[in-house]
């Protein structure tokens, strides 16, 4: 009887773990749980770098800031008809009536 008994109890320590591993391989039976976002990215035009020789329109040039003491920054005078402003961090020479770039000094 004890050794039946033995036999019982060393059987069920042995089979255990097959039946815990059977019921987790159940779990990855179940089919996958999907989930769905929507991602709606916005793209801003950004134009960090002019080129000599654009033509700058009205509505770029409301965002300009004019910089009228050009020496504190070491540029040189504007020539008559021309005018040094500040576009983020670049200074550039815009015609006054052309708004045609005709030269760019980049800001550090």
């Amino acid at each position: 009887m004890k050794k039946i008994f033995a036999a019982l109890l060393s059987a069920s320590f042995l089979l255990s773990p097959i039946v815990a591993s059977q019921a987790s391989a159940d779990d990855f039976r179940r089919p996958p749980v999907v989930v769905q976002k929507k991602v709606i990215v916005e793209k801003t035009v950004v134009r960090p770098h002019w080129k000599k020789g654009y033509r700058v329109n009205a509505g770029e040039r409301r965002r300009f800031h004019d910089v009228n003491d050009y020496r504190r920054y070491r540029l040189a005078p504007p020539p008559r008809g021309y005018r040094w402003v500040r576009a983020d961090n670049d200074f550039l020479l815009i015609g006054v009536t052309s708004g045609v770039i005709s030269s760019i000094i980049a800001g550090r």
